[in-house]
């Protein structure tokens, strides 16, 4: 998030936090009043830093202030959560999601809508729990580094499915234990509410749900070297993932459900609510005994047409 901040500094925050927060009104080295003393108390260097450049104003809260990089950070991220569900979930389900799947008896009346308003009311509370690691990250406490032959070609590669495969381990046994009757009601059911979910319904859970899912993604640059724009990447990547496995689309036959936990897995999941627990490989699941194969028959899409057929045929009244 360091690259992210950095641009938004130069291109939009520097100017806004010196507008918000002028260096002038807070200090006296700013004044043409005390310009005599500062000249002879602080260098010019020290001054262009606090004051910026003639005409051109800069803030008394430095790029590297901790509250100013919670509060951009905060603002950031909110901002971009907001862009990457509206745009790729709508683009999921004008183009992807079958609409058919509406008249499924499970499917909720506005369901699109409560999707959408469950999820806007998690994404501050999301940001807010969030912003530790961001913080943590721009400030320097974590393994990302910045060139990319840091740890070497092989490494940069292999960092890849290992991301993979360690954030789909603790999701798998997040979200198992998020079933537990003790946790279920508190914390997941919100999730479990679309059985025939929608892309809209990738965000909308409660918000400590979506945290305890994505704390793997965060914890994984403190323990393993991870390159910033490759963890940028592959942040974008999951959500877009969480966005199109919701689409309730029961791919099968294809040889890949075996091993990949795609849209298929994740609709039976939210049929049947003990199965498929994994994010991206079945891996889990088989080892687990979690694991549900989908097949044609289990298509939810079968049930809404089905559905549709019998309103088309009526049985005409004896005479």
């Amino acid at each position: 998030m360091d690259l992210v901040l950095n641009l938004a500094d130069e291109w939009v925050l520097d100017a806004a936090w010196a507008k918000l927060l002028p260096a002038s009104r807070f200090s006296s080295a700013c004044t043409s009043s005390t310009l005599g003393f500062a000249n002879q108390t602080i260098s010019n260097v020290e001054k262009l830093a606090l004051c910026g450049a003639p005409g051109k104003e800069v803030s008394w809260l430095p790029r590297d202030n901790i509250i100013r990089q919670i509060v951009s950070l905060y603002i950031l991220t909110y901002i971009g959560i907001l862009l990457l569900y509206f745009s790729c979930a709508s683009f999921s389900y004008y183009f992807l999601f079958n609409k058919d799947l509406k008249k499924h008896p499970l499917y909720l009346k506005n369901q699109v809508k409560l999707e959408i308003q469950s999820s806007l009311r998690a994404f501050p509370w999301l940001d807010l729990l969030t912003l530790p690691w961001f913080v943590l990250e721009v400030r320097g406490y974590t393994r990302v580094y910045d060139r990319w032959d840091e740890y070497g070609l092989w490494y940069l590669i292999f960092s890849v499915p290992l991301f993979l495969v360690f954030t789909d381990m603790c999701i798998y046994w997040v979200h198992r234990i998020e079933h537990h009757p003790s946790l279920y009601k508190h914390v997941h059911k919100p999730h479990h509410k679309w059985i025939v979910p929608t892309p809209f319904a990738s965000h909308a859970f409660h918000p400590l749900d979506g945290y305890a899912q994505s704390l793997p993604y965060h914890i994984f640059p403190c323990i393993f070297p991870l390159n910033k724009l490759m963890f940028l990447a592959l942040f974008g990547f999951v959500n877009l993932w969480s966005i199109m496995i919701h689409d309730s689309d029961m791919i099968n036959n294809t040889g890949w459900e075996l091993y990949i936990n795609g849209p298929a897995h994740h609709t039976l999941h939210h049929l049947h609510f003990t199965c498929n627990y994994g994010q991206y490989f079945t891996t889990f699941d088989r080892l687990f005994s979690s694991f549900r194969e989908p097949q044609a028959k289990d298509d939810p899409l079968l049930e809404a047409r089905n559905r549709m057929s019998a309103k088309v045929i009526k049985p005409t009244k004896a005479e």
